[in-house]
């Protein structure tokens, strides 16, 4: 039994893996409410050792929540989680003696430099003196840091922040790394210099990544596998092209003169077309059969006064696609990915 249902467990139960043996992070039944509001609604998921997951949802889907219960932030309502093996309301100074947490605002002291950061986080976490400097020349290694490590941080960009927050959460060389959103505010190339990290850590020293984020890019880019979060229970789970072949859908989009209502209705009563999005002068449609239903877009269209179409494009479902075939919208409008 669970503890959701139950609220007891024999400590047998309770110190038996939750999925199997060779997964770093498992829930199982997992509850958290607020209120009497379950933000968090018997969520079950598995990861693997060595895995990049990334975990996605809309605002409010209980995103944040799951991640704050996984690093013992907050404990749970019901239900139970490991992490590396370990039961988070059981033994979370355990859990998070083999966790690193980046999240998505770095708390950086910027008066001292990167080493001096990195030595204290060292020293919190008792590392001996020899083994400390060892590990911290490993680590600017890693993370590109070279002669800024000795800088103090207000001089750093954000990228550069972003790869010291990293190393600081590698200090004591933990097994499971979670990144909350860790790429929000960087501009492009920065974006992808801590993606190339992000993977080089799981490369070479087999670290699995838990990655919540807004950007669909970045979980197509990094993640393994991807999780769909909505209503605190998870919606939808796979590997990108795995979900993106699931729609089994076709998507045309039309980039046209003209005003975009006029332009879905249209084309919206069409056989065809099974979904229609228009934004600012884009339409989006969702068909089983893209290249049988072009020309008999392309001519409804033609007949149209109100409009002129610039250019037709037919595509594969994206990563957005199935979010919004999920969750009933896109995650890039959804604005602040905040939640409970």
């Amino acid at each position: 039994m669970t503890l959701a249902t139950s609220g007891i467990e024999t400590g047998a139960e309770r110190q038996a893996p939750l999925a199997g043996g060779g997964h770093a992070v498992a829930a199982r039944g997992l509850i958290r409410e607020f209120g009497g509001r379950r933000a968090v609604d018997e969520l079950s998921l598995a990861v693997s050792e060595g895995e990049i997951y990334g975990f996605l949802g809309p605002n409010g889907a209980g995103k944040t929540t799951t991640v704050r219960l996984l690093t013992t932030l907050l404990r749970p309502t019901g239900g139970r989680a490991q992490v590396a093996g370990v039961d988070v309301v059981d033994d979370p100074a355990g859990v998070r003696l083999r966790i690193g947490v980046a999240l998505q605002e770095a708390s950086l002291d910027l008066i001292q430099t990167g080493r001096e950061l990195l030595s204290l986080q060292a020293r919190m976490f008792r590392l001996p003196a020899a083994a400390a400097r060892s590990r911290i020349g490993e680590l600017i290694e890693l993370v590109d840091l070279g002669q800024a490590i000795d800088r103090r941080v207000a001089t750093y960009s954000g990228g550069m922040r972003r790869r010291l927050d990293l190393a600081l959460a590698l200090v004591h060389q933990p097994q499971v790394l979670f990144l909350d959103e860790p790429t929000t505010g960087l501009d492009p190339v920065s974006r992808r210099q801590v993606w190339e990290e992000v993977r080089r850590l799981n490369r070479e020293e087999g670290l699995t990544v838990f990655l919540t984020t807004q950007y669909l890019e970045e979980a197509d880019e990094l993640a393994e596998r991807i999780g769909i979060i909505v209503d605190g229970r998870l919606a939808a789970e796979g590997a990108p092209a795995e979900l993106k072949r699931r729609i089994g859908r076709d998507v045309i989009v039309i980039r046209f003169d003209g005003e975009p209502g006029a332009a879905a209705s249209t084309v919206a009563d069409l056989d065809p077309v099974e979904h229609v999005e228009a934004a600012d002068h884009e339409l989006r449609l969702m068909v089983s059969d893209g290249p049988a239903s072009i020309p008999i877009i392309a001519a409804r269209l033609a007949q149209s006064d109100r409009l002129t179409v610039r250019e037709m494009t037919l595509r594969r479902p994206s990563l957005d696609d199935v979010f919004l075939e999920v969750t009933g919208r896109r995650l890039a409008a959804d604005g602040d990915q905040g939640d409970e």
